[in-house]
């Protein structure tokens, strides 16, 4: 563990405790000192919830230091069972929490065993000095998902396929980078492609509902951080197929499409299954992607790309033209930062100097997707790394997380941002998705305004929109450098969105040559050492 301002993922709890906010009627009790339990406040603000975050912190505090918790935990389940009535009542350890070493699934069985009980009570299966925030995430889902259908199947519950052909969404969840609007955009896309949406989980799912998930014929995973492990486990389980192509773009739209149309052609689908459970209702998959085939997916393809995604337009336009060879960083997230590289380099026709992203536990899948589009690639949780690399590259823009965005700051480099972690300016109340068609505008507006940011400098300083002198006498050095009236004449020429880069490059070839004092002369040999 280390201090830190800035932390890209958070602790593990943080994790657990989004899959567990984003369920409905269902209940998390975190075992932490105070502290840690900011994760109320953090989601009331960003989210703007209407309802109270079903969260309660079961406080350690000195008593439990010197006596241990005794019967705290057991009665803070019982009481929210009682005042509550969720579903289900998940109880989390914190990293602070987990040095006492107390015996939390022993709490968890105790509280099972009171007869006014009425909740299923589930401990956090979550090492969490290991894993972070989405791993955790993505741990939990599965967890809870695994309950349920074990639940199920004791039960005798019927597993049969629906009448039509549906999917399952996987991994939308509370706090996620603009994860409502794109949940959003995939029912409408595959609205438009004839396929029902079964369950979408967590966001706004029941717990109880849990055991329809093996009726869709298969899932999707919009997100590699969270829902993977779910998928994973209902295919070995329930040989159901899934797809985690992202639709982000133009070109991996398409790709997401299309890889629904060859599921359907392949008959992926174990028939089977179902048959043998309840033949008499069981669906001839089929004739019912036969039905869906009929409307020729390659076609929708085409007219979305023509007619609702303005980006393909955009893409040949002379304003997208105006940023070819354009130089630009991204990090973020796995999913979002190779997205995001792949549509800069492939659709826009922009040179990325460096690609990364935090998430170190997926740096393999990163590697091997933006390999070949970027000249860098970044894996690392260190803020600080990624500032100085960006400050190293010096490009036009920078396409990050909020992080990133007070690094372009303090260089006056325009940042864009595309992964989580956000500022509340990320929580749109407005529509803004950034999958499907309808994202491939949203993103290239992104782009394009984040590039232009430098130009309307220029422009008013073309028109005395400001004044410009202000912003010559404006030094990156140490103080130690000292420019002539000339120096600062030329400099005051040379258009705003470029002209701290040239600033700085002048100073650092100064320091190279031991002088103190920056005259014309020595302003064009910086010039010609960065053109040789």
């Amino acid at each position: 563990m280390k201090l830190a301002y800035w932390m890209y993922a958070g602790p593990a709890h943080l994790g657990t405790l989004r899959v567990a906010s984003s369920f409905k009627n269902v209940h998390a009790i975190m075992h932490a000192p105070l502290g840690d339990d900011y994760f109320n406040v953090m989601r009331s603000m960003l989210e703007r919830e209407r309802d109270f975050t079903p969260v309660t912190a079961s406080i350690v505090d000195r008593h439990v230091l010197a006596r241990g918790s005794q019967e705290k935990v057991v009665e803070n389940i019982t009481r929210k069972d009682k005042e509550e009535r969720p579903d289900l009542i998940l109880l989390t350890p914190t990293c602070t929490s987990s040095i006492l070493q107390e015996d939390l699934q022993n709490f968890v069985n105790r509280a099972l065993t009171l007869k006014d009980s009425q909740a299923d009570v589930l401990l956090a299966d979550v090492n969490h000095y290991r894993v972070n925030e989405f791993q955790a995430a993505d741990r939990t889902l599965e967890q809870i998902v695994r309950f349920y259908i074990e639940k199920a199947k004791k039960e005798n519950f019927c597993f049969s396929k629906t009448s039509k052909i549906s999917a399952n969404i996987l991994g939308v969840f509370t706090l996620g980078f603009h994860n409502m609007h794109d949940c959003r955009e995939l029912k409408r896309l595959l609205t438009d492609l004839g396929i029902e949406i079964n369950e979408i989980i967590p966001e706004g799912g029941n717990v109880t509902n849990l055991r329809n998930l093996p009726k869709a014929h298969f899932n999707i995973v919009p997100y590699r951080e969270v829902g993977l492990m779910t998928a994973m486990y209902l295919k070995n389980e329930f040989q159901m197929p899934y797809i985690s192509t992202t639709p982000m773009g133009i070109l991996n739209t398409a790709l997401f499409i299309q890889e629904i149309e060859t599921l359907l052609k392949n008959k992926r689908v174990d028939e089977s299954f179902s048959k043998s459970i309840e033949e008499q209702k069981s669906i001839d998959f089929s004739i019912e992607a036969s039905k869906l085939l009929e409307k020729d997916f390659q076609k929708y393809i085409y007219e979305q790309t023509r007619f609702v995604s303005q980006a393909a337009w955009f893409s040949r336009s002379i304003d997208c033209q105006n940023l070819t060879g354009k130089r630009a960083v991204v990090f973020g997230d796995a999913t979002h930062a190779a997205s995001i590289t792949k549509i800069l380099a492939c659709e826009m026709g922009i040179k990325i100097v460096c690609s990364g992203t935090y998430c170190k536990h997926d740096a393999d899948w990163f590697r091997e997707q933006v390999t070949g589009f970027c000249d860098e690639i970044l894996i690392t949780e260190d803020h600080t790394q990624v500032g100085d690399m960006i400050a190293r590259l010096e490009p036009a823009a920078i396409f990050g997380t909020q992080m990133e965005r007070h690094v372009g700051k303090r260089l006056d480099i325009p940042c864009g941002v595309i992964s989580a972690p956000v500022h509340i300016q990320n929580f749109p109340l407005g529509y803004r998705p950034f999958l499907g068609y309808e994202g491939t505008n949203q993103i290239a507006d992104l782009v394009y305004n984040s590039f232009t940011l430098g130009m309307e400098d220029h422009l008013l300083e073309i028109f005395n929109g400001h004044d410009t002198k202000e912003i010559v006498s404006k030094s990156s050095n140490d103080g130690s450098l000292e420019w002539s009236p000339e120096a600062l004449q030329e400099l005051s020429r040379i258009p705003g969105f470029v002209r701290g880069k040239v600033k700085r490059n002048v100073e650092k070839f100064a320091h190279q040559n031991k002088k103190s004092f920056i005259t014309l002369e020595l302003m064009f040999a910086a010039k010609e050492s960065v053109n040789a």
